[in-house]
Protein backbone atom coordinates (compact mmCIF):
# COMPACT_ATOMS: atom_id res chain seq x y z
CA UNK A 1 0.00 0.00 0.00
CA UNK A 2 1.19 3.46 -1.00
CA UNK A 3 -0.06 6.51 0.17
CA UNK A 4 0.68 9.90 -0.97
CA UNK A 5 1.53 12.62 1.52
CA UNK A 6 2.17 16.27 -0.86
CA UNK A 7 3.52 19.25 0.92
CA UNK A 8 3.26 17.13 4.66
CA UNK A 9 5.39 17.54 7.91
CA UNK A 10 7.38 15.22 9.67
CA UNK A 11 4.14 15.16 12.52
CA UNK A 12 1.81 13.75 9.58
CA UNK A 13 4.08 11.29 8.18
CA UNK A 14 4.51 9.86 11.70
CA UNK A 15 1.18 10.01 12.28
CA UNK A 16 0.68 7.94 8.79
CA UNK A 17 3.08 5.55 9.64
CA UNK A 18 0.95 4.73 12.93
CA UNK A 19 -2.34 4.65 11.43
CA UNK A 20 -0.89 2.12 8.92
CA UNK A 21 0.23 -0.15 11.58
CA UNK A 22 -2.82 -0.53 13.08
CA UNK A 23 -4.94 -1.05 9.57
CA UNK A 24 -2.53 -3.62 8.43
CA UNK A 25 -1.87 -5.26 12.17
CA UNK A 26 2.01 -4.31 10.92
CA UNK A 27 4.65 -6.23 13.46
CA UNK A 28 6.08 -3.51 15.25
CA UNK A 29 9.92 -5.66 15.18
CA UNK A 30 11.82 -3.60 13.42
CA UNK A 31 15.45 -3.87 14.12
CA UNK A 32 16.94 -0.99 13.17
CA UNK A 33 16.77 2.88 11.47
CA UNK A 34 18.07 2.97 7.88
CA UNK A 35 18.38 6.21 6.58
CA UNK A 36 19.25 6.76 2.39
CA UNK A 37 20.25 9.40 0.69
CA UNK A 38 19.79 9.50 -3.01
CA UNK A 39 20.72 12.04 -5.71
CA UNK A 40 19.76 10.84 -8.81
CA UNK A 41 15.91 11.94 -8.75
CA UNK A 42 14.51 10.07 -12.14
CA UNK A 43 12.04 7.32 -11.03
CA UNK A 44 13.24 4.52 -12.96
CA UNK A 45 17.17 4.80 -10.65
CA UNK A 46 14.42 5.38 -7.54
CA UNK A 47 12.42 2.58 -8.54
CA UNK A 48 15.49 0.07 -8.71
CA UNK A 49 16.84 1.73 -5.10
CA UNK A 50 13.44 0.80 -3.60
CA UNK A 51 14.18 -2.62 -5.24
CA UNK A 52 17.37 -3.37 -3.53
CA UNK A 53 15.81 -1.94 0.02
CA UNK A 54 12.55 -4.11 -0.28
CA UNK A 55 14.49 -7.28 -0.97
CA UNK A 56 17.26 -6.80 1.36
CA UNK A 57 14.63 -6.00 4.21
CA UNK A 58 13.38 -10.04 4.08
CA UNK A 59 16.58 -10.34 6.28
CA UNK A 60 16.85 -6.99 8.41
CA UNK A 61 12.72 -5.48 8.75
CA UNK A 62 13.36 -1.62 9.12
CA UNK A 63 12.29 1.93 9.00
CA UNK A 64 13.67 2.95 5.75
CA UNK A 65 13.38 6.52 5.62
CA UNK A 66 14.75 7.82 1.60
CA UNK A 67 15.63 11.24 1.11
CA UNK A 68 15.88 12.69 -2.43
CA UNK A 69 17.16 15.98 -2.70
CA UNK A 70 15.33 17.96 -5.33
CA UNK A 71 16.04 21.52 -6.22
CA UNK A 72 17.89 24.07 -3.41
CA UNK A 73 16.33 26.86 -4.99
CA UNK A 74 12.89 26.10 -5.23
CA UNK A 75 10.19 27.04 -2.66
CA UNK A 76 10.46 24.78 0.69
CA UNK A 77 8.70 21.74 0.60
CA UNK A 78 8.04 18.01 1.84
CA UNK A 79 6.49 15.86 -0.41
CA UNK A 80 6.24 11.71 1.01
CA UNK A 81 5.19 8.65 0.45
CA UNK A 82 4.57 5.94 3.27
CA UNK A 83 4.76 2.43 1.84
CA UNK A 84 3.66 -0.30 3.87
CA UNK A 85 2.76 -4.22 3.49
CA UNK A 86 3.61 -6.09 -0.07
CA UNK A 87 4.89 -2.63 -1.20
CA UNK A 88 7.82 -2.60 1.18
CA UNK A 89 8.86 -5.93 2.13
CA UNK A 90 8.84 -6.81 5.48
CA UNK A 91 10.11 -3.02 6.30
CA UNK A 92 7.83 0.45 6.24
CA UNK A 93 9.32 3.00 3.88
CA UNK A 94 9.06 6.39 3.78
CA UNK A 95 9.87 7.77 0.60
CA UNK A 96 11.13 12.23 1.09
CA UNK A 97 11.52 14.23 -1.52
CA UNK A 98 13.22 17.61 -0.34
CA UNK A 99 12.93 20.90 -1.96
CA UNK A 100 14.16 24.06 -1.08
CA UNK A 101 15.81 25.08 2.59
CA UNK A 102 15.53 21.32 3.56
CA UNK A 103 17.81 19.90 1.06
CA UNK A 104 20.86 21.24 3.32
CA UNK A 105 18.48 20.17 6.77
CA UNK A 106 18.69 16.17 6.12
CA UNK A 107 19.28 15.34 9.83
CA UNK A 108 16.43 17.52 10.93
CA UNK A 109 13.89 15.76 8.65
CA UNK A 110 15.06 12.73 9.88
CA UNK A 111 15.39 12.64 13.53
CA UNK A 112 11.17 12.90 14.74
CA UNK A 113 10.97 9.81 12.33
CA UNK A 114 13.77 7.55 14.17
CA UNK A 115 12.69 4.62 16.03
CA UNK A 116 13.37 4.70 19.64
CA UNK A 117 16.09 2.48 21.22
CA UNK A 118 17.42 0.99 17.32
CA UNK A 119 20.73 1.33 15.68
CA UNK A 120 20.85 3.93 13.16
CA UNK A 121 22.41 3.11 9.86
CA UNK A 122 23.48 5.19 6.78
CA UNK A 123 23.60 4.22 3.22
CA UNK A 124 24.62 6.21 -0.05
CA UNK A 125 23.48 3.56 -2.30
CA UNK A 126 24.24 5.58 -5.75
CA UNK A 127 26.74 8.52 -5.14
CA UNK A 128 29.22 8.60 -2.01
CA UNK A 129 30.20 11.35 0.28
CA UNK A 130 34.24 11.87 0.63
CA UNK A 131 34.08 11.51 4.63
CA UNK A 132 30.38 9.84 5.15
CA UNK A 133 30.64 10.09 9.14
CA UNK A 134 31.11 13.61 8.80
CA UNK A 135 27.97 14.18 6.79
CA UNK A 136 24.38 15.07 9.02
CA UNK A 137 22.95 11.45 8.18
CA UNK A 138 26.68 9.82 9.18
CA UNK A 139 26.87 11.77 12.62
CA UNK A 140 23.37 10.26 13.31
CA UNK A 141 24.36 6.41 12.21
CA UNK A 142 26.24 3.84 14.22
CA UNK A 143 26.70 2.04 10.76
CA UNK A 144 27.34 4.22 7.54
CA UNK A 145 27.52 2.11 4.34
CA UNK A 146 28.89 3.51 0.77
CA UNK A 147 28.61 1.65 -2.95
CA UNK A 148 31.55 2.95 -5.08
CA UNK A 149 30.21 0.79 -8.10
CA UNK A 150 27.60 3.49 -8.98
CA UNK A 151 30.23 6.29 -7.18
CA UNK A 152 29.82 8.79 -10.12
CA UNK A 153 30.44 11.91 -8.19
CA UNK A 154 33.81 11.03 -8.47
CA UNK A 155 34.82 10.07 -5.02
CA UNK A 156 37.20 7.29 -4.99
CA UNK A 157 38.54 4.22 -2.94
CA UNK A 158 41.34 6.37 -2.29
CA UNK A 159 39.18 9.33 -0.55
CA UNK A 160 37.38 6.85 1.32
CA UNK A 161 40.14 5.90 2.70
CA UNK A 162 41.56 9.54 3.56
CA UNK A 163 37.82 9.89 4.87
CA UNK A 164 37.82 6.24 6.91
CA UNK A 165 35.93 6.18 10.62
CA UNK A 166 35.14 3.14 12.59
CA UNK A 167 31.80 2.00 11.22
CA UNK A 168 31.97 3.15 7.86
CA UNK A 169 32.06 -0.15 5.09
CA UNK A 170 31.03 -0.15 1.21
CA UNK A 171 28.89 -2.66 -0.54
CA UNK A 172 32.01 -3.45 -3.01
CA UNK A 173 33.49 -4.78 0.21
CA UNK A 174 30.59 -7.23 0.90
CA UNK A 175 30.12 -8.36 -2.88
CA UNK A 176 33.68 -10.04 -2.76
CA UNK A 177 32.86 -12.12 0.69
CA UNK A 178 32.04 -15.28 -0.89
CA UNK A 179 34.94 -14.71 -3.24
CA UNK A 180 37.48 -13.79 -0.12
CA UNK A 181 36.18 -17.57 1.79
CA UNK A 182 37.51 -19.84 -1.08
CA UNK A 183 40.76 -18.08 -1.33
CA UNK A 184 41.36 -18.61 3.09
CA UNK A 185 39.60 -22.25 2.38
CA UNK A 186 42.60 -22.61 -0.36
CA UNK A 187 45.35 -21.59 1.62
CA UNK A 188 43.55 -24.09 4.52
CA UNK A 189 44.26 -26.94 2.27
CA UNK A 190 47.96 -26.36 2.09
CA UNK A 191 48.89 -25.52 5.84
CA UNK A 192 52.51 -24.36 6.59
CA UNK A 193 52.63 -22.91 3.29
CA UNK A 194 54.23 -19.32 2.90
CA UNK A 195 53.28 -16.92 0.66
CA UNK A 196 55.94 -14.99 -0.70
CA UNK A 197 54.16 -13.00 -2.70
CA UNK A 198 50.97 -12.63 -5.05
CA UNK A 199 49.36 -11.14 -8.20
CA UNK A 200 45.63 -10.47 -8.88
CA UNK A 201 43.90 -10.04 -12.50
CA UNK A 202 40.74 -7.90 -12.48
CA UNK A 203 38.40 -4.84 -13.94
CA UNK A 204 40.29 -2.04 -14.07
CA UNK A 205 38.56 0.64 -12.33
CA UNK A 206 36.92 -1.64 -10.17
CA UNK A 207 37.02 -0.94 -6.47
CA UNK A 208 36.45 -4.42 -5.15
CA UNK A 209 39.63 -5.84 -7.06
CA UNK A 210 41.44 -3.16 -5.23
CA UNK A 211 40.00 -3.92 -2.43
CA UNK A 212 40.57 -7.53 -2.63
CA UNK A 213 44.50 -6.37 -3.66
CA UNK A 214 44.71 -4.54 -0.22
CA UNK A 215 42.85 -7.26 1.87
CA UNK A 216 45.45 -9.35 0.97
CA UNK A 217 48.24 -7.10 1.31
CA UNK A 218 47.09 -6.35 4.80
CA UNK A 219 46.30 -10.05 5.50
CA UNK A 220 49.31 -11.65 4.12
CA UNK A 221 52.26 -8.91 4.55
CA UNK A 222 53.33 -9.70 1.20
CA UNK A 223 54.18 -7.45 -1.77
CA UNK A 224 50.66 -7.23 -4.09
CA UNK A 225 50.86 -6.73 -7.58
CA UNK A 226 47.34 -5.72 -8.99
CA UNK A 227 46.73 -6.11 -12.30
CA UNK A 228 44.64 -6.00 -15.53
CA UNK A 229 42.46 -9.04 -16.59
CA UNK A 230 39.27 -9.79 -18.59
CA UNK A 231 36.60 -10.99 -15.56
CA UNK A 232 34.19 -13.84 -16.04
CA UNK A 233 30.75 -12.63 -16.60
CA UNK A 234 30.09 -9.63 -14.20
CA UNK A 235 32.51 -11.02 -11.32
CA UNK A 236 35.12 -8.41 -11.36
CA UNK A 237 38.32 -10.45 -10.07
CA UNK A 238 40.00 -13.01 -12.96
CA UNK A 239 42.70 -14.20 -11.45
CA UNK A 240 44.63 -14.43 -8.50
CA UNK A 241 48.37 -15.91 -7.90
CA UNK A 242 49.56 -16.67 -4.74
CA UNK A 243 53.66 -17.36 -5.17
CA UNK A 244 54.14 -19.80 -2.50
CA UNK A 245 56.87 -22.43 -1.07
CA UNK A 246 56.73 -25.53 -3.48
CA UNK A 247 54.55 -23.49 -6.22
CA UNK A 248 51.83 -20.90 -6.90
CA UNK A 249 48.31 -21.46 -6.18
CA UNK A 250 45.81 -20.22 -8.14
CA UNK A 251 42.36 -19.39 -7.64
CA UNK A 252 40.80 -18.12 -11.58
CA UNK A 253 37.18 -17.22 -11.92
CA UNK A 254 36.32 -19.79 -14.76
CA UNK A 255 32.55 -18.02 -15.51
CA UNK A 256 29.95 -16.40 -12.83
CA UNK A 257 28.87 -19.65 -11.39
CA UNK A 258 32.23 -21.04 -11.01
CA UNK A 259 35.75 -20.87 -9.83
CA UNK A 260 38.68 -22.92 -10.22
CA UNK A 261 41.73 -23.50 -7.95
CA UNK A 262 44.65 -24.93 -8.62
CA UNK A 263 47.88 -25.95 -6.88
CA UNK A 264 51.29 -28.20 -6.95
CA UNK A 265 50.63 -31.45 -6.52
CA UNK A 266 46.71 -31.56 -6.35
CA UNK A 267 44.03 -31.97 -9.12
CA UNK A 268 42.37 -28.50 -10.11
CA UNK A 269 39.03 -28.09 -7.82
CA UNK A 270 36.14 -26.35 -8.76
CA UNK A 271 33.93 -24.52 -6.37
CA UNK A 272 30.27 -22.85 -6.89
CA UNK A 273 30.08 -18.99 -6.67
CA UNK A 274 27.97 -16.93 -7.94
CA UNK A 275 27.75 -13.20 -8.67
CA UNK A 276 26.14 -11.23 -5.64
CA UNK A 277 23.18 -8.48 -6.18
CA UNK A 278 23.31 -5.36 -4.50
CA UNK A 279 20.55 -6.26 -2.24
CA UNK A 280 22.46 -9.32 -0.83
CA UNK A 281 25.55 -7.08 -0.52
CA UNK A 282 23.50 -4.41 1.80
CA UNK A 283 21.83 -7.13 3.40
CA UNK A 284 25.20 -8.30 4.70
CA UNK A 285 26.56 -4.92 5.45
CA UNK A 286 23.53 -4.73 7.89
CA UNK A 287 24.18 -7.75 9.88
CA UNK A 288 27.38 -6.51 11.54
CA UNK A 289 26.27 -2.88 12.91
CA UNK A 290 30.12 -3.12 14.69
CA UNK A 291 33.06 -1.48 12.96
CA UNK A 292 34.21 -3.74 9.97
CA UNK A 293 38.18 -4.13 11.25
CA UNK A 294 38.68 -6.19 8.22
CA UNK A 295 37.83 -3.82 6.13
CA UNK A 296 39.40 -1.02 7.37
CA UNK A 297 42.51 -3.29 7.29
CA UNK A 298 41.90 -3.93 3.46
CA UNK A 299 41.88 0.25 3.08
CA UNK A 300 45.13 0.60 4.71
CA UNK A 301 46.57 -2.27 2.90
CA UNK A 302 46.01 -0.54 -0.50
CA UNK A 303 49.11 1.47 0.10
CA UNK A 304 51.08 -2.13 0.22
CA UNK A 305 49.75 -2.65 -3.37
CA UNK A 306 51.45 -2.01 -6.52
CA UNK A 307 49.41 -1.22 -9.52
CA UNK A 308 50.38 -2.00 -13.31
CA UNK A 309 47.53 -0.44 -14.39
Amino acid sequence: MITELPDTTTKAIAAELAHARERHSLATGRVLTLLVAIDDSREDSIDETLATLRDASFEHPARVLVLISGDSEADTRLDAQVLVATDAGASEVVVMRLYGELTGHMGAVVTPLLLPDTPVVACWPQKAPKHPAGTQLGRIAQRRITNLRRGTNGVTLQQLTDGYEHGDSDMMWSRITPWRGIVASALDRHPGTRVHSAEIAGAAGDPSVDLAAGWLASSLGVKVTRCEGEAAGDFPIARLVLHCDGGDVEVAVQDSHTVRISAPGHADSFVAMGERSEAESLAEDLRHLGPDTTYERALRGLQGVHNEL
